[in-house]
């Protein structure tokens, strides 16, 4: 779903760009104040993320336009957090459902390396990227129940995996 460079005028490119800012702007916003759980700063960062889309918008080849944008509000926080202009506050475990220190972080990595290459991307975007199922739905293009469903397949042959590593 790209388009001919050679035929694009500012008007196409800032009308792309609304289009993009309409369709997207939840999602995005919403992927960063989950993050900085800071409604301001997340605004702020969802704006600087579309001011980065518009300057990339020529090299874009019109991929999955939600995990574009999401890529890019990513890095965009990790570009803030590395200047330092403020901490993230750290979530509480019990609300990310992280298990107790006890559990042997290469057995965990060996495990996941041992799973489906798809399972393993899923597991990889939601856990260890903190990507909502909606995220992961909007990057790939599936309904979320599909992803909701493939997610729990995935954490059941992880389980199975790390069950039998034991």
């Amino acid at each position: 779903m790209g388009y001919d460079r050679s035929i694009c005028t500012e008007g196409t490119i800032a009308g792309r760009i609304e289009d993009l800012y309409r369709e997207h702007w939840r999602l995005v916003c919403g992927f960063l104040l989950r993050r900085t759980r800071d409604p301001h700063l997340a605004e702020d960062l969802a704006q600087e993320t579309f001011v980065k889309a518009t300057r990339a918008l020529l090299g874009w080849r019109g991929e999955n336009a939600a995990a574009w944008l999401l890529t890019i509000a990513r890095n965009t926080l990790i570009d803030h957090v590395r200047r330092g202009r403020a901490e993230l506050p750290l979530p509480d475990p019990d609300e990310l459902g992280v298990p107790s220190l006890d559990v042997d972080a290469i057995a965990v990595r060996e495990t996941l390396e041992r799973l489906p290459a798809q399972h393993r991307k899923l597991l990889r975007l939601v856990y260890f990227e903190g990507f909502s199922l909606v995220e992961v739905s909007a990057m790939t293009g599936r309904s979320p129940a599909s992803i909701k469903t493939a997610v729990w397949r995935a954490r059941a042959a992880f389980a199975d995996l790390y069950g039998a590593h034991r």
